[in-house]
């Protein structure tokens, strides 16, 4: 199901709800409104029990947001879940809340009204709208994210002198704050997004709103946050007159702050069956500027709060605190505190493009269910930037188990084994994998000098071990294989399984490491013990054996890798048994040409470049020597600029051939997604699963890809198109044309050391390897949207100087 184009709608949108902006034009060009489990949520709340999830056909109500933005009207995927059959552990027992701060603020500029309405497009029916409240000097309320205007405004640029300096909390600070301008002077002042690695294409589109323009959008509720009502009282401007007329004009559901005085001044004026009041918690070090108590001291008042608030609005730590190694830490006791004292509880902090803890493997879903369905507690809402993520986990990932049945039939092929979580191709890395509900684990072959095949994915050890802190002298030039390395061909297997293994991380330049607890676990494996871990395996469906540099193997070190895998597979038993599928992979032609003949397996061609589209006379020339291909995400979905342009016809191509198509590789960071899927995994392969009916996906997160299909089914949107790139190559024959595998030769001759002087360890400690073992610095202002995560290659990558 494909979506017209949603930039003309919002385009349309920014010119209406502003003349200054009227003639404004797209700067990014486009956005591809990609929506996770559809538009259209469960409304009813039962609590009989039901079977595991599905996903029926149903079309959207009218009149809705989908309509306004020109969405199909067709087809919408409904996501029937557990949600909806089972009690959450909280007080009303029903899904949690999903309460968008600033609307979609993780792709539109905070509390913008395409991020409002976009929430309300892509979230549960009844998601909460939160508008932080500022005030004019002339009185009048304003929705943004911070009391200064710098960050998520243009101010700076049309009030140029408008720059004052206050003392707020204690602390100096020195900008352009609401409380100096007028309504009206700021009705020219459009607004940026604060958070500088996010996209920037949407700046300078939409003005700023008051709380009766989100109330004209008619949510299901609206939030109001006031943060800092001691400094405007200090000032003469009242929020507490300005919230109490405004819930004359309009319902205000929720009304919170950190400000115990405040929150006590209205408390007798709302009734909480319609405005509920919730206490915000600051830093636990920071004061109450009421009781001057800090707010750590304060959580251990839970009866007190109670007497003047329904609930409490607590960040994510509070609840699960991390280690200094940004591991998760025994869960705190303060939801189960705050709900025997009769409180709610709303966690905040919620960011998909942030860093995660290590325990979520960079999985935002995996992060949400731990508040939700983890068996002892359940909050009663959360606080998120990208509203889609927390509406998908409670209504569609919650409370599935490890048995739920598969939704769709694809298969979940590692990468590496479990890569993402533990260093590559280890033992700990396949176990890992097969515990996460893989149906194929992979081997990519390499060779020791005494002919052992073993799994690892570089032929170069300095890729994935430690081996320069030993093995220095064994450092060579290999033309070949593109320059310098310490080469598996070098080294005896009894060297080769002593060095001490390194994670992988390939998007160190982001500063996104990898589980770096376990950065060198785990053993190298044989391709013997891998094929017998895997037999053992009663999950599995199959194994993947990829073979590379099967020429310079055997003509220049005298390695025949294509008989030794197949000698490996006849003495493992695998030549007679159907249970294991056998898949043998390679970017050769040569080498599935060799193995041809062999009937018990599927040939699996990669083609290793990105492609636009592929030639009638290659698919027939791949039909000739293969059963399946694996090509990348990007020769399906092209990219520009990380914005998704245009879905090629390869897959179709080569489906119509009927050869099933795996598509690669699937990583749970965010920084490895486009802006489309809104650095959320599970959208990416939502998109990829359903959109395209691809046979397999090849991930080094096996359990992401796993857990998804056994629960959300959504629709497809299609990308609305920005200004086209060139082209990717299309698979030609000629690409595909090579010369049959070479005779083996003689091995060379190498001198090497006694395998006494290689001991595992002998580098660095475990754990403690320059460059694996990190803290992750990561500098996080909520109020101001100011985020500081990517380093300045990820800037470039957005267009941001």
């Amino acid at each position: 199901m494909w979506m017209p184009n949603l930039v003309q709608s919002l385009s349309s949108l920014a010119s209406s709800i502003s003349h200054t902006l009227a003639e404004k034009s797209w700067r990014g060009e486009r956005l591809l409104a990609k929506v996770s489990g559809g538009n259209v949520w469960p409304r009813s709340r039962s609590y009989q029990l039901a079977a595991p999830p599905h996903c029926v056909t149903a079309t959207p109500p009218s009149p809705s947001l989908i309509s306004s933005f020109r969405l199909c009207s067709e087809g919408f995927w409904v996501c029937s879940s557990l949600a909806d059959s089972l009690r959450f552990l909280h007080c009303a027992g029903h899904s949690p809340i999903v309460v968008a701060r600033g609307g979609f603020s993780g792709l539109f500029p905070d509390s913008s009204r395409a991020a409002y309405r976009f929430a309300q497009a892509t979230s549960v029916p009844d998601v909460v709208l939160w508008c932080d409240l500022q005030l004019t000097k002339d009185g009048f309320g304003l929705c943004l994210p911070d009391i200064k205007l710098d960050n998520s405004t243009d101010v700076s640029q049309i009030y140029q002198d408008g720059q004052n300096t206050y003392m707020i909390n204690g602390a100096t600070q020195t900008g352009w704050f609401p409380l100096d301008f007028s309504l009206a002077e700021l009705s020219t002042v459009p607004l940026v997004q604060g958070v500088y690695t996010r996209s920037e294409q949407f700046n300078n589109l939409f003005p700023i709103l008051t709380p009766e323009d989100v109330a004209a959008l008619n949510p299901a509720g609206l939030w109001l946050n006031v943060q800092h009502d001691a400094f405007y009282t200090q000032r003469n401007l009242s929020m507490k007159n300005y919230v109490l007329a405004a819930s004359r004009r309009m319902v205000i559901n929720y009304i919170s702050s950190p400000e115990v005085g405040f929150l006590r001044s209205i408390s007798t004026r709302f009734n909480p069956r319609i405005t509920k009041l919730f206490f915000r918690f600051n830093a636990p070090s920071d004061v109450e500027p009421s009781t001057n108590q800090t707010y750590d001291s304060l959580r251990s008042n839970l009866t007190f709060i109670r007497t003047f608030a329904s609930g409490i609005l607590v960040p994510k730590t509070y609840i699960w605190p991390l280690d200094e190694r940004n591991y998760l830490q025994s869960s705190m006791p303060l939801v189960l505190d705050a709900h025997k004292a009769g409180l709610e509880v709303v966690a905040t902090d919620f960011y998909n493009d942030g860093v995660l803890s290590y325990n979520y493997s960079y999985n935002p879903i995996a992060e949400y269910l731990q508040f939700v369905d983890n068996g002892q507690f359940s909050v009663d809402g959360v606080l998120s930037d990208f509203p889609i993520t927390p509406s998908a986990a409670f209504n569609c990932y919650a409370h599935i188990g490890r048995n739920a049945s598969e939704e769709v039939n694809t298969l979940v092929i590692t990468k590496n084994g479990a890569s993402g979580d533990y260093p590559s191709c280890t033992d700990l890395a396949y176990q890992k994998a097969i515990s996460d509900g893989a149906d194929v684990i992979d081997c990519p072959i390499q060779m020791s000098q005494d002919g052992v095949p073993f799994c690892q994915s570089s032929i170069n050890l300095i890729d994935t071990t430690q081996a320069t802190e030993t093995l220095n002298d064994f450092l060579t030039d290999v033309p070949d294989l593109k320059g310098k390395g310490i080469y598996t061909f070098s080294l005896n297997w009894s060297q080769i399984q002593n060095l001490t293994t390194a994670i992988s991380n390939p998007f160190l330049s982001y500063q996104l490491y990898r589980n770096p607890r376990e950065s060198n676990g785990g053993s190298l494996v044989s391709l013997a013990d891998f094929l017998a871990l895997a037999k053992d395996a009663e999950s599995l469906s199959g194994v993947l054996i990829n073979i590379e540099n099967a020429a310079y193997l055997m003509e220049k070190q005298g390695l025949a890798v294509v008989d030794a895998v197949e000698t490996e597979l006849s003495k493992a038993g695998y030549d007679n048994q159907t249970a294991l599928k056998i898949m043998i992979q390679s970017t050769n032609s040569s080498v599935l040409k060799k193995l041809k003949d062999k009937k018990q397996y599927e040939l699996v061609y990669e083609v290793d470049e990105t492609i636009g589209r592929a030639d009638p006379s290659a698919v027939s020339d791949i039909k000739n020597f293969a059963h399946s291909v694996v090509i990348s995400k990007q020769s399906v979905l092209a990219e520009n600029n990380a914005f998704l342009t245009r879905m090629t016809d390869v897959v179709t191509k080569l489906q119509n051939a009927n050869l099933p198509v795996y598509v690669q590789t699937f990583s749970n960071e965010f920084v490895s997604q486009p802006w489309d899927f809104f650095a959320d995994i599970n959208v990416e392969l939502n998109t990829y699963i359903l959109g395209t009916n691809i046979s397999g996906v090849v991930t080094d997160f096996p359990k992401t890809p796993n857990r998804y299909r056994r629960s959300l089914l959504g629709f497809i949107q299609e990308p609305s198109l920005p200004p086209a790139q060139a082209p990717s190559l299309p698979l030609t024959e000629s690409d595909i044309a090579e010369a049959p595998l070479p005779p083996v030769r003689n091995k060379p001759t190498v001198d090497s050391p006694p395998a006494a002087q290689i001991t595992r360890g002998s580098g660095l400690s475990k754990g403690a390897v320059a460059g694996l073992v990190v803290s992750v610095v990561v500098i996080l202002v909520v109020a101001l949207g100011c985020f500081q995560l990517r380093n300045r290659g990820m800037l470039a990558r957005m267009g941001i100087t």
